[in-house]
């Protein structure tokens, strides 16, 4: 591990977080001639690194409750074919959660674990489902895009925010990905993002607005974004106020992430200009330093905060 020293807005945290206190699970590229991916678990200091799931074809996780991981995996099913299961952060207890097809995307949880927002894979249809932790439908949100994804609740869970676009991603699109937020009955629909026109340095199929995340402590909202040629985080309000850049001095580009549940620690990955070299990075906001976890030649993404599983 070691130590970089950058700058940061927002309010600080006032202690370190315990190395007990938290795990973190994150993707690895295990083998990239079969698409291998694995999800792997760490302290949050970088120690005790532990594949988890096991399985020799995708497993991606994308949230955790209490010491509960939410992925979406193909297994037992055709290739990149994406269903929702849970586990306990040690890698026991799977169990899949629906028979619904899943879009590759980012989910979130609100009502102390007890509903997820999902996005089904329907054919000619965009819509984000809401489901319970036995996969009953339980409501259903379509706002009028051709595209949209990764959906996270409000910490209260009467909002979402999710990235959305008019036009379906390909080189000749002319409506970019935006961040949106929404109430959670399908009204109030609100643009937060507005890439800038004048920056033409990402290409079509990059994040202008990558998937967002939700800090209830310092209450902003966290999203990738590539301007400038790079790749950094940016914060606003939930209202789309307050645009800044997240954290300052950092060479790497700067992609997935997940804040603790207090709110004062960020987990990241970062990577190189070439996209050849991705780690897994600790941010602590009060001391404004970055602490490296990961330091393999394998693709180490997609940090999730979640507690050790109980004995």
């Amino acid at each position: 591990m070691f130590l970089l020293l950058v700058a940061c807005s927002g309010e600080r945290a006032t202690k370190p977080v315990p190395a007990d206190t938290y795990n973190i699970a994150y993707n690895v590229l295990h083998d990239a001639e079969t698409d291998d991916y694995e999800i792997f678990v760490m302290n949050a200091d970088g120690s005790g690194k532990k594949n988890i799931s096991n399985w020799k074809g995708v497993d991606w996780v994308y949230d955790a409750y209490d010491d509960k991981l939410f992925f979406l995996s193909d297994r037992d099913t055709c290739y990149r074919c994406y269903f929702l299961y849970e586990m306990d952060a040690d890698g026991n207890n799977v169990r899949k959660i629906s028979d619904l097809r899943l879009q590759d995307c980012w989910i979130t949880l609100r009502k102390n674990g007890a509903e997820l927002i999902i996005n089904p894979r329907l054919d000619g249809r965009e819509i984000f489902y809401i489901i319970d932790r036995s996969g009953n439908l339980l409501d259903s949100i379509a706002p009028p895009f051709a595209y949209m994804n990764d959906p996270v609740f409000s910490p209260d869970g009467q909002q979402i925010v999710f990235r959305a676009a008019k036009d379906r991603p390909s080189k000749e699109r002319t409506d970019l990905d935006e961040l949106y937020r929404i109430n959670a009955d399908g009204s109030g629909l609100q643009q937060l993002t507005h890439y800038p026109k004048d920056d033409t340095t990402a290409n079509w199929h990059d994040y202008h607005a990558g998937p967002p995340r939700w800090n209830a402590a310092q209450n902003i909202i966290t999203y990738q974004s590539k301007l400038q040629g790079k790749y950094s985080l940016y914060a606003i309000n939930p209202d789309g106020s307050g645009f800044h850049k997240l954290i300052k001095n950092n060479n790497l580009n700067e992609g997935w992430h997940h804040w603790s549940p207090d709110g004062n620690w960020l987990a990241i990955e970062m990577f190189d200009d070439e996209q050849t070299i991705f780690d897994i990075y600790m941010l602590n906001w009060q001391s404004q330093e970055i602490t490296r976890l990961t330091d393999s030649d394998t693709f180490e993404q997609a940090p999730v905060f979640v507690k050790p599983a109980k004995m």
